[in-house]
């Protein structure tokens, strides 16, 4: 951030209402510490007071914190993101243990004005970036939804009758679609077997012999004289059928995020890289803005593939495995470098020769995730496709 910056001001944004507090550089003065409401006017105001040429920062930059950042930049003014963690290690050097808004709002200014490495900039989405982001992220939320109900509808199935919980395979679509349709398996039982493979073989396409498996649990559980009541068919029709919801939505999405990413020259690029398929380069476009990283090594940080260095007094220096970073996007790169083992790529023989030193198999995917990076960082920087080595 530039030093010539004369007033900064930190942002501990909410819902309804932020608190902003305005330190000038030169003094360390407090010019003020104000709450008020997430609305244009009231943000306006506020960024007024501090004046031309001064520094916003805010500790979340999407959501809450969108629209604080949409003012200032309209107001001609650098913006910048503190991240909550390194906002809490902050805090901590503070004198005093309380957390209040106001007290959040001056330890933001004052970090970045004093710590100004720890800020991270924030830049202004291109293209269809906004998009395909906000896509990533509904999909994201109905995956998760879809797998709460998975867990809440097995939870159900095993309270009534382990054994047909266990006969019940919810990755399936069409024995999701057979509970949706008739319920446990009393429902099941009652449907009759010509019904029940009419739906589950002609219309939902099982393959008959996994069809007749599901069958003879559910007539088994059936007969087996455990309890079974009403409220145990509805509970699992709704979950089934809110499971067959959240899946069709996510599949929309993916259709929507695929259109979207078909013309993006990033997107078609990064499927040119050995072992980056669909899957992990829309993760990659919706999840790195590249233009916020100045080399491949900002970027393994931000992905969690850089290792962490460990050395104290007189001991040896050793390097592990970072645990900070974006956890899915690390084992999204390190899991499809899988398909590279046997390859004979670049990639490929840098594995056997990670394996050659005696490195395990897992020690030897980060490796090969670290050195691919290099080539994902210039293939998104520039949008041209890998060219084998």
């Amino acid at each position: 951030m530039e030093a010539a910056r004369t007033i900064c001001i930190g942002f501990d944004v909410g819902k309804a209402a932020h608190r902003a507090c305005a330190v000038s550089r030169a003094s360390g003065e407090i010019l003020f510490n104000k709450a008020l409401e997430n609305r244009e006017g009231p943000i306006d105001e506020t960024l007024a007071l501090a004046g031309e040429g001064a520094l916003v920062v805010v500790d979340q930059k999407r959501n809450i914190g969108a629209l604080v950042l949409e003012r200032a930049r309209a107001a001609g003014m650098e913006v910048a993101y503190l991240p909550g963690l390194a906002m809490k290690r902050a805090r901590d050097m503070f004198p005093g243990a309380a957390k209040t808004d106001e007290i959040d709002a001056e330890v933001i200014a004052r970090t970045a004005i004093g710590m100004p490495w720890c800020l991270r900039p924030v830049a202004e989405d291109a293209g269809s970036g906004a998009e395909t982001r906000l896509l990533a992220s509904q999909r994201r939320f109905l995956t998760k939804c879809s797998t709460q109900s998975k867990n809440r509808l097995r939870s159900a199935l095993l309270e009534v009758d382990p054994a047909f919980e266990a006969a019940v395979d919810l990755g399936a679509a069409w024995q999701v679609g057979v509970l949706s349709r008739f319920g446990g398996a009393p429902g099941i039982a009652a449907a009759g077997r010509k019904g029940y493979r009419t739906f589950a073989v002609k219309k939902s396409g099982a393959p008959e012999a996994a069809a007749d498996g599901l069958w003879d649990a559910a007539l088994a559980s059936a007969k087996s004289g455990r309890p079974h009541t009403a409220a145990e068919d509805a509970a699992v029709r709704m979950l089934a059928e809110r499971i067959e919801e959240d899946l069709a939505r996510a599949a929309s999405v993916r259709e929507s995020m695929d259109a979207l990413l078909a013309g993006d020259a990033v997107y078609r690029a990064l499927l040119t890289v050995p072992g980056i398929g669909p899957k992990t380069a829309s993760a990659l476009v919706a999840g790195v803005d590249i233009g916020l990283f100045s080399s491949h090594d900002k970027l393994a940080s931000f992905t969690g593939l850089a290792p962490s260095n460990r050395q104290s007094g007189t001991s040896l220096d050793s390097a592990s495995s970072s645990k900070t970073g974006n956890k899915e996007l690390k084992n999204l790169l390190v899991f499809s470098c899988n398909s590279l083992v046997g390859t004979d790529n670049e990639f490929g023989r840098y594995y056997d020769a990670c394996r050659a030193r005696g490195m395990r198999h897992n020690k030897a995917l980060k490796a090969v995730a670290r050195k691919r990076l290099k080539v994902i960082f210039a293939v998104m920087r520039d949008a041209r496709p890998y060219v084998r080595a």
